[in-house]
This record gives C-alpha cells, sequence and structure tokens, in this order.
C-alpha cells in the first residue's frame, strides 16, 4: 500500500468508489466544516477539499483536510499549482502528511479572472505562480514517496505515506489530447484520476474507448465527474463557461421544462452514476454537489450507492 488510506484500499478491494466534493468556507469558522461533515457523513468513501476553487480566497485545504479528518471523514486534500511554488508545495505536503492526510488531488488550478463572479470581487489581479505544472507536481510527489528525494535532490528523512490523484477533462478541446495527457499524467505517477463533470455521456464513452486501446485505464483508477445541477442556467452556465464541460442541449431544455429543476437536476445526475457504471475502465465517480451538500445522500441513495463498504481497522 502506497497511502493505507481508504480511498486506496476500497480500489485495491476492487469496490465501485464514490468521493464527493466539499468546499471550505470563505471564513476561519471551523463549524462549517463540522456541518458539512454531519451532512456528507456516509454518503461517500472520500471527500474533496477544494484550495480556493474559482480563485477565491477561502480556508486553506490543509486546514479544512484537518478538520475533515477530524469530523471522522476521510479528505481528498485538493492542492493548485496556482499558488504555490516548487518549495512550498513540497512543505505543504510533508504538513499534510504529518496531520494524518493520506490523499492529495494535483492540479493546476483556475484562473485568478474566476474569481470575480457575481456579487465577489475576488482578486483578479493576483499573479500566477505556476512553477511547475499539475504533471511536473505528481511526479514530484511520486518521486519524494517512492525515492524519498525532494525536487532538488535533496533526501527526505521519513517516508511518506501518500495516495496521489490527479484531474482529467476528457471533453475539453482539443479533445484529441486529451488521451495523451491523461497518459502523462498517469506516467508521472497518479493512482486515481477524477474527472472534470460529465453531462455527455455518448462523447465521454468514445473517449474512453481510446483511452482503453491505450491501456490507461489499468494502470489508474478513473472517476468520472458528475456535477448536481440545480437549474436550467446552472447548465447554460456550465456549457458556456466551464472548461471542459459540455451539456447536450436536450439535457437543458430538460431541465427547462422541469416543473421541479432541483429534483431534475438530481434525477439527471442518478442517471449520469446509472450510465457510467456501464462504461468499461470507470471504478467509481466523483459527485459534486456544489454547495448543496444536504442532497449528497439523497443523490447516493437514488444511485443505489448505499450503503458503502467497510475496511478493517
Amino acid at each position: 500500500m502506497k497511502s493505507n488510506s481508504r480511498l486506496e484500499q476500497l480500489l485495491a478491494r476492487g469496490e465501485f468508489v464514490v468521493t464527493a466534493e466539499m468546499g471550505p468556507p470563505m471564513s476561519a469558522d471551523a463549524g462549517v466544516i463540522a456541518k458539512k461533515a454531519d451532512l456528507l457523513r456516509q454518503t461517500a468513501d472520500a471527500f474533496n477539499i477544494t484550495d480556493n476553487q474559482t480563485a477565491v480566497v477561502r480556508m486553506s485545504s490543509i486546514a479544512a483536510s484537518a478538520l475533515c479528518l477530524k469530523a471522522g471523514l476521510e479528505p481528498i486534500m485538493q492542492m493548485v499549482c496556482r499558488d504555490r511554488n516548487r518549495i512550498a508545495m513540497q512543505s505543504d505536503i510533508l504538513g499534510a502528511v504529518a496531520l494524518g492526510i493520506r490523499n492529495c488531488l494535483c492540479i493546476s488550478g483556475d484562473h485568478q479572472s474566476f474569481s470575480r463572479a457575481g456579487k465577489l470581487l475576488g482578486h483578479p489581479g493576483a499573479k500566477n505562480v505556476y512553477d511547475i505544472d499539475s504533471i511536473n507536481q505528481v511526479q514530484m510527489f511520486r518521486k519524494l514517496r517512492d525515492e524519498g528525494k525532494f525536487q532538488g535532490g535533496d533526501p527526505v528523512k521519513e517516508k511518506i505515506q501518500l495516495f496521489i490523484g490527479a484531474a482529467w477533462s476528457p471533453l475539453a478541446d482539443p479533445v484529441d489530447f486529451r488521451v495523451i495527457r491523461l497518459g502523462k499524467k498517469i506516467v508521472a505517477g497518479a493512482d486515481f484520476i477524477q474527472t472534470q463533470g460529465i453531462y455527455d455521456i455518448e462523447r465521454f464513452a468514445d473517449v474512453m474507448k481510446k483511452t482503453r486501446l491505450e491501456g490507461w485505464h489499468e494502470k489508474t483508477a478513473i472517476l468520472a465527474g458528475i456535477i448536481v445541477p440545480k437549474s436550467a442556467n446552472m447548465l447554460k452556465y456550465m456549457n458556456n463557461s466551464v472548461p471542459g464541460v459540455t451539456v447536450p442541449e436536450a439535457l437543458i431544455k430538460r431541465m427547462s421544462e422541469a416543473a421541479d429543476q432541483k429534483a431534475e437536476g438530481v434525477a439527471i445526475a442518478v442517471e449520469l452514476i446509472k450510465e457510467m457504471r456501464k462504461i468499461e475502465g470507470i471504478r467509481g465517480v466523483h459527485v459534486q454537489p456544489v454547495e448543496w451538500e444536504s442532497i449528497m445522500r439523497t443523490v447516493s441513495e437514488k444511485a443505489g450507492l448505499l450503503p458503502r463498504p467497510e475496511i478493517a481497522g
């Protein structure tokens, strides 16, 4: 075992795993994490703690992950390249492991221009760091874990336990390049992959065929992203503004005509999960309720994902 995390153990056992997303608050209120943990408890196997998503300042992913762990849930700590150089990344991962965090998702991070949305002012003038990209970040953490060496070559005094993840946008343009980029992340050392939200099952199934031809599904665990929609406007926004997300017009029309759009959104998410289970090479789903944690139990139950499997110890 590379980390002995719950996520790693369940994947090693061949279970169809479920991860869910938990966003830290725009405050230092630890009680927010505790409340979200109560809503999400036993609805999934591990929980992504986002890292200043949409480039908006929030409680740090390390602190929020530690609070999640304290609440009895297994965190997947996200770490973006946008805000840290390689020194800070390695320092933060050592601190995270020392706190008992065993899963990390390596991602580039939303551009700071995304931070200005709605009533939020954000920090659109902030400077990107991007000292290294997410592929090199995965490789750096894998070397730190497996070879006991920092990126600069210095030895790590104690072996660390870490399950390393990466993100994948299979339907982002140019689509033909996406399988190649996935392969680079797997070669770099990604133990698991979480995809961007998928609504177009037919196109995604086609990309997965190409993925299987390369054998990448056998070398990592691919978890398909499911974003639970609340409204037709949300689907339209994602289709027009969120990189890598494409929403078929039929789904937008279906939501627009629904008497209860939230209920219809749950129905769509459940249908997507069931379709994902039919695709060869998909080892689980990553469900993103997007500040709607209270709906997660309903989604998991209706999709037949409950109860979640137990592990020893």
